[in-house]
């Protein structure tokens, strides 16, 4: 599935919808811009969703604070059991480069939405 694709499904669930970048987050983004806002996005991605065993999955990403967070929940790439639902990436596992370039790539597609509708 392109992301396009997830990003349209994703969109029709009511949950999945409800979230979007406030505007501190907006300003943040603006602030660091999206080269730098997508390094985090990598870093939170490796630290927080890559391993092959996560002791709290589920709980690893927060609500609030950061873009990447919110975008994580809207994009369905918060926690491994999301990712296998949705994505069907199986948990258990290490990501791959290509996994996680794919999510980094759905979570930015996201914010650049985001901010274009702001």
């Amino acid at each position: 599935m392109n992301c396009d694709e997830i990003l349209y499904k994703l969109s029709k669930s009511k949950f999945r919808s409800s979230f979007h970048l406030r505007r501190y987050m907006l300003n943040y983004i603006n602030e660091k811009g999206l080269d730098k806002i997508k390094e985090h996005a990598y870093d939170f991605i490796r630290k927080r969703l890559a391993p092959s065993v996560i002791p709290n999955d589920g709980k690893q990403t927060p609500m609030k604070g950061h873009p990447v967070f919110i975008a994580q929940h809207a994009t369905a790439t918060c926690c491994r059991g999301c990712l296998e639902k949705w994505h069907h990436i199986p948990k258990g596992r290490m990501l791959s480069e290509k996994e996680i370039d794919y999510i980094v790539n759905l979570i930015m597609l996201w914010i650049n939405e985001e901010t274009n509708h702001s």
